[in-house]
Order: structure tokens, then C-alpha cells, then sequence
């Protein structure tokens, strides 16, 4: 880092530590801590609010460590510790400023962020290609699968082999597919060494110390191993999800807190709609499969979508039975026609298990084509229970949580507005979608709601904001039995938005 942006970013970091201290005195269970000297630029900031926690209990078996802000082209040396829910958004699990980007400050950094997340270790990891942070990993997090982004080597690659890029035009091309497409470890290493040798770059020291790094970004390398992406292919663009078009290249640290908050509340927001269309918009069936129908009232829209592309391939996936023995089956799947991209299947039938040769349930924790296929052929028409992943469903946030997890949360005399916001809404869901049933149960939970509004209306909460207190009259038409009063009602008294 440079002494001049050091000497900025020292004389800002202020305003983004002032913030911190406000927002755990008005809420304790917001989390933040420090190391070492943040007035000289020489320090680090962690912090971590009870939603971020909260969704990690829901969502922190993939995490995504971004520190693409610590370049020197960013004003503000910023990372985030982000995942995705169960709509396939991006959630955020904590942030950071890395002021000093030495290897003990990131084992600082995931030692205290660990330690926020009540000391449950990730199933995955995904971070830039760094050495710093691979140390750190390794230390902390050794349980944890850490993957570098393939996105991050590609943008490497950029410089490192500028020469070759300009020399060759399709190498690039012919890097990438070798990287994404290769079905198998054996395909891999051949393409690998097929490439260097076409383009007679086989003693080039880069490619040769990625290459020895295969295991932690090469995609078939990392399929046995859950990263919570949708797709195979995802996550190739950068890790930037959660903060992208808020903290950019002009990003102070002055402008970086109220950046935060921005992105927080719309990525709520989006949360919220994707929450409501699950449950109130039915998908579209495409077939007449009882397991399409059952995952349409398991999954989150966007889920079952992935899950039903899945299903109607198999319509041009057929299974071919290669061998049979006994309770283990096993088949050969392929699209009509390419026989030479087949996958294999083994079919236990006593425990009704299946695994693929694509491994796409273990990577993405969506069951693919291929078993399904297995599955048709075999007459199974529901999904088996180990194939619907909680994390995937409707009701990913219900549940009691770990005990320790639960202690880190909230007490009643401290609870935060946005876990408050969380349960109720969580509760609202799941009366709603009880009382849309028939027109009778619509009457009755109508009424009730009605009545539970004019209580809550009745009441005259103090709000902290920022510092002031807001008295809030929310008793206005309280009395009136239409819907519209009612949504009125609590709208004023912030239960919805």
C-alpha cells in the first residue's frame, strides 16, 4: 500500500470506527473489533451486525471471502465475508477493513470473524489468490475447503501472459474451456498439457505454479465439495456480488459506511420479494412428474427452476443400464446423440442413493439430470429426503438454532429491530400461506390479523435512530375492518415495510 493512500485512509478510518461504536451502543449484539493502530493507517477493523450471524447460521456452509477492494486501484482497503440464501442471493456474513495486509492480520481477521460466527467452521471457503490468506485459512479454518476464484486467476493470467494473449488470440479461449469444460481429472491434465504444448509455453514459471495449484481453483478438482453455487460454472465473474455498484474505485472511507448500508438495505429488500413470489406466485409445471410437483412446494422459485430445468432434460437424458449387481445398479446417462460426454450413475436401492460422475448434488446441493434419470428408470417418484437440502427450501429460516449460536443472538432486553423484523416476518409467512388455503381459513386469518393489528396499534414504541428517539403513534384507523387500514397500520409501526 502506498504511504500516501495509508495516510488517507488512516485519516478517514475514523468516521467508519465512530460508526461501529454508535451502532454496538444502540444495539450490543452488534459486533466489531480492532487490531492494531487505526489512526495510522496501520490497523484492522472487523464488524458483523445480528443479521449477518443470523444468516450464517442459516447460510454459512459456503462462504465467500472478497478482498477485491484491497488493490490499489479502491481508495478503501475493504473485504467482505458474503454467502448465498435460498433464493440464491448473495448474504453477507460480515466486513472488514484491511488496513495492514500482512499474513498475521488475516489470521487475525478470520480468528475474529470465526469467533462472531459462534465458532462454526464453513464447509468451503472461496477467496482471491493470495498467500496471506491461504496461510490464514489453513490455520483457522482447517476443517474447511478453500478454493481460490477461478475469476481472479483469469485476471492474473491477464498480465502474467500479456504477451501470449497478444502473440495468440485464441489462447485465451482455449485456456478458459480447458478450465470450465473438462468433465474428468484425466480430460483436465491432458487438455492442460495438450495447451502448453501447442502453444509451446511449457517452461513458462506462471502457468507452471498454477498448475501446482490445480487442486484449489480447477473446477473438477472441487466437485466433491459443497460451495453453495447453483451451477457448476458459477462464481466466474469476480466475488464481488453483495457490494458490487456500491463501493467502487472513487469510494471513500467517509462514503464507505453509508455504501454499506445502501447495499444491506437492497439486498433485503430483494430478499423480501423473492420471499414473497415464492409464496405467492405458483410456478409453471412442465411435466406430469409427482416429484416436479413435490419440489415445487419444497423449493424457493428460483431453486425449483434450476431443479426443473434438471427434470425435463431427462426427457433427452435416457439411462442405460451397464451393470447390475444385486442392490447396486449401475447406468451410463447420456443426451441422445453425444454419447461421448456420458456420466455414470450407481443406484443403491436398498437406501435409495444415487452418485453421479458430475457430482453436481455434492458442488451445488441440487440433484442433476442424471439421477433423475436414474431415477425415472427405476420408477422412484419422489425425491429421497437426502436430495432436498433445507438451505434450498421455503423454509431455510425456521428451525431452532444451536444453542451456541443462539446465545450470540439477542436477549429480550437487547433485542435488535432486524431480528424483531426477522421472527415476525418468518411467523407472518407461514400464517399467510395457511390462511390463503380456502376462503374460510381467509376469513378467519383475516380477522385475527385484523385484531392483532388494532393491539399493536394501540401501542407507542421509542425507537432509536441514529442517536434520536422517535415516538411513533401508530393508532391511527385502528378501528376500521378494512385490509387497507390495517396494512396502514402497520406500516406506521414499522412491522412492514
Amino acid at each position: 500500500m502506498s504511504s500516501t493512500r495509508q495516510r488517507t485512509i488512516g485519516g478517514g478510518s475514523h468516521h467508519v470506527l465512530d460508526y461501529l461504536k454508535r451502532m454496538h451502543a444502540e444495539n450490543h449484539t452488534f459486533f466489531y473489533a480492532v487490531q492494531g493502530d487505526i489512526a495510522q493507517g496501520s490497523g484492522n477493523i472487523f464488524w458483523a451486525d445480528a443479521t449477518c450471524r443470523m444468516n450464517y447460521s442459516y447460510f454459512g456452509d459456503a462462504v465467500i471471502l472478497d478482498t477485491t477492494y484491497k488493490t490499489n486501484q479502491y481508495r478503501v482497503p475493504f473485504a467482505a465475508f458474503t454467502g448465498f440464501n435460498h433464493h440464491g442471493q448473495p448474504v453477507l456474513f460480515g466486513c472488514a477493513l484491511i488496513l495492514n495486509e500482512s499474513e498475521s492480520s488475516y489470521i487475525w481477521l478470520f480468528r475474529t470473524w470465526l469467533h462472531a460466527m459462534s465458532g462454526r467452521h464453513p464447509v468451503s471457503i472461496t477467496t482471491d489468490l493470495d498467500p496471506g490468506i491461504q496461510v490464514a485459512v489453513a490455520q483457522v479454518l482447517p476443517p474447511t475447503r478453500h478454493r481460490f476464484c477461478k475469476w481472479s486467476i483469469f485476471r492474473e493470467s491477464r498480465g502474467k501472459l500479456a504477451h501470449i494473449y497478444q502473440s495468440q488470440p485464441t489462447f485465451e479461449t482455449e485456456f478458459k474451456k480447458c478450465v470450465h469444460e473438462s468433465e474428468t481429472i484425466d480430460a483436465f491434465e491432458s487438455c492442460w498439457h495438450s495447451l502448453l504444448e501447442r502453444y509451446y509455453i511449457m517452461d513458462n514459471e506462471w502457468l507452471q505454479s498454477i498448475y501446482n495449484a490445480r487442486q484449489l481453483w480447477v473446477p473438477v478438482y472441487l466437485r466433491d465439495s459443497f460451495f453453495g453455487e447453483i451451477s457448476l460454472n458459477a462464481g466466474n465473474e469476480g466475488l464481488n456480488f453483495f457490494f458490487d455498484g456500491y463501493v467502487n474505485a472513487s469510494t471513500t472511507l467517509q462514503l464507505l459506511v453509508r455504501q454499506y448500508e445502501k447495499a444491506v438495505s437492497t439486498w433485503h429488500e430483494k430478499e423480501l420479494k423473492a420471499d414473497f413470489e415464492t409464496t405467492n406466485i405458483s410456478p409453471v409445471l412442465k411435466t406430469p412428474s409427482p416429484m416436479e410437483k413435490q419440489a415445487a412446494s419444497l423449493y424457493t422459485r428460483k431453486i425449483f427452476m434450476k431443479f426443473q430445468d434438471e427434470l425435463v432434460e431427462t426427457m433427452a437424458n435416457p439411462a442405460k443400464k451397464i451393470d447390475d449387481s444385486g442392490t447396486i445398479t449401475t447406468y451410463r446417462v447420456a443426451k441422445f446423440g453425444e454419447n461421448q460426454t456420458s456420466h455414470v450413475v450407481t443406484f443403491n436401492s436398498s437406501e435409495m442413493k444415487a452418485s453421479c460422475s458430475c457430482q453436481m448434488f455434492e458442488y451445488s446441493g441440487i440433484i442433476c439430470r442424471h439421477v433423475l434419470a436414474v431415477f425415472r428408470a427405476k420408477n422412484v417418484l419422489t425425491l429421497p429426503s437426502q436430495y432436498v437440502l433445507k438451505r434450498w427450501t421455503r423454509n431455510a429460516k425456521t428451525g431452532v438454532l444451536l444453542d451456541e449460536q443462539a446465545s450470540a443472538l439477542p436477549s429480550s432486553s437487547h433485542e435488535s429491530t432486524t431480528v424483531r423484523y426477522n421472527n415476525l416476518r418468518q411467523e407472518a409467512i407461514k400464517y399467510v400461506e395457511e390462511g390463503a388455503k380456502s376462503i374460510q381459513t381467509y376469513h378467519v386469518a383475516m380477522k385475527a390479523l385484523q385484531e392483532a393489528a388494532k393491539k399493536v396499534c394501540t401501542v407507542k414504541p421509542t425507537i432509536a435512530n441514529g442517536g434520536r428517539s422517535v415516538l411513533l403513534t401508530g393508532n391511527e384507523d385502528a378501528s376500521s375492518q378494512s385490509h387497507q387500514s390495517v396494512v396502514n397500520c402497520l406500516k406506521k409501526s414499522k412491522l412492514i415495510v
